[in-house]
Formats: structure tokens, C-alpha cells, sequence
């Protein structure tokens, strides 16, 4: 499927956008022009089920090869970034080789959902479309109220079909078992998603890894000057 896109700059260099579950390439509001300004020109998606691209029909899905496929169709290989938040990290990882971008930044990744009673609950998420403004900021207190307006328009295009498309993947292996070009994982603080003995782990498999301090699991809406200072040496 090929995506929606959105684009800054017109720089030589070329980075790539990949955004989480619920959300689309707006998430980037801020990023994009940053790295625009730093001579980038920036390609963000809307994944399947998000934004403007299209929806699933038929035989198609809401997996992460589904996403992963998309990728591959929608950007240009050899960029010299790529990024990607939560369920864009795993789309990337599960693309990355396909794209080879020069580097790669993993914000948050879901690269594991448990599993369980206690585990990941699609019908939790599929909630999130009855949010209101007030729901969004108490969630959310660090964000600016641009991202507050921009999350409840997200939230009711978004189809909910995609937090269903994820229940096969719990409790699967998807870690990385290496870091197929020079990768980054930027953590929020803590992470919900890579514990402390998995960010060693990810060390281990030749990730560099750093947490920004205080910031949630957005962490480029939480703290976007902490979050870029996390780039530093690799944008």
C-alpha cells in the first residue's frame, strides 16, 4: 500500500519519519522542521489505518509486516536517517534492511507486547477514540496544546481495526537480534517497553542506548529539547 506523506525541507540528505499507533506523520509537527534545518529533507508517513493512507480491505491486514511492507513501497532506500516511535520502531526494525538507511533511531520501540491477562488488551486502545481534550492532557501534562488539538484529530481518523491487528503479535520475539546498520534507542524514563535488563541486552546486540530523563513514552512531544540533545552525533 503506498502511504500518505509529508515533507520538509529540500536539503541532500533525506530523513525518514515513522510514527506509533494511534497517530500520524503530525506527531512530527516539531521534528521535522528541526531536521529540515539541518539539511535534511524529511519524508513522514501516515501508516496504514492512520491519517490520510488508506485503510485495510479484504486480505490485507494491520501487522507489523503489513506496515513494514508499506515502508518499503512508500520511501526511498540509502536515507541517511530513519526514525521511528513505538509501533514505528518495530515497522522500522522489520524494514530496515529493505530501506538500508544510513543510521537508524528506535524512540521507545515496541519490539515486545506481552502477553496474559495483564498483557497487551486491544480493546484498551480501541478506548482511546472516546478521549476527550481534558483525558489527553492529564495523560499527557508535559505536551503543548497544538499536540492536544492534533492528538483528538488523529485519535478520530484513526482505525481502531489496527489495535486488533497487533493481538497475534503478543508475546512473540521481536527484538532485533542486531543492530543491521548504526542504530540508536532512545528510552523515555522509565520505559514501559524495554526494561533495564533489555536495554543491556540491546547493548549487547550493538545498540547504543539512551534515555532521556523525566520523559514519557512520547518522548518527542514530552521533552523535544531533551529529545533532540538525545540525537546529538547521529543527525
Amino acid at each position: 500500500m503506498l502511504l500518505n506523506t509529508r515533507t520538509w525541507g529540500s536539503g541532500d540528505r533525506i530523513a525518514l519519519l515513522i510514527h506509533g499507533i494511534m497517530s500520524d506523520h503530525r506527531t512530527w509537527r516539531r521534528v521535522g522542521p528541526a531536521l529540515a534545518e539541518r539539511g535534511y529533507r524529511v519524508i513522514a508517513v501516515d501508516l496504514r489505518g492512520h491519517g490520510a493512507s488508506g485503510r485495510a480491505a479484504g486480505s490485507e491486514g494491520y501487522t507489523p509486516e503489513d506496515y513494514a511492507d508499506d515502508l518499503v513501497e512508500t520511501l526511498p532506500t540509502g536515507a541517511e536517517l530513519a526514525l521511528g516511535h513505538s509501533l514505528g520502531g518495530l515497522t522500522l526494525s522489520a524494514a530496515v534492511e529493505r530501506l538500508a538507511p544510513r543510521r537508524a533511531v528506535y524512540v521507545d520501540p515496541a519490539w515486545h507486547l506481552p502477553a496474559g491477562p495483564a498483557g497487551y488488551d486491544a480493546e484498551l486502545f480501541t478506548q482511546f477514540k472516546s478521549f476527550t481534550r481534558q483525558h489527553i492532557a492529564m495523560f499527557n501534562p508535559g505536551w503543548e496544546e497544538q499536540d492536544l488539538d492534533l492528538e483528538i484529530e488523529t485519535l478520530n481518523l484513526w482505525d481502531e481495526r489496527a489495535a486488533h491487528g497487533l493481538v497475534d503479535s503478543a508475546g512473540r520475539d521481536m527484538w532485533p537480534a542486531k543492530a543491521a546498520v548504526p542504530s540508536l534507542v532512545a528510552l523515555a524514563d522509565p520505559s514501559r517497553l524495554v526494561s533495564p535488563e533489555n536495554a543491556r541486552m540491546l547493548q549487547e546486540r550493538g545498540f547504543d542506548v539512551r534515555t532521556v530523563v523525566g520523559a514519557g513514552h512520547t518522548i518527542h512531544r514530552d521533552d523535544f529539547d531533551g529529545f533532540m540533545a538525545a540525537l546529538e552525533g547521529w543527525i
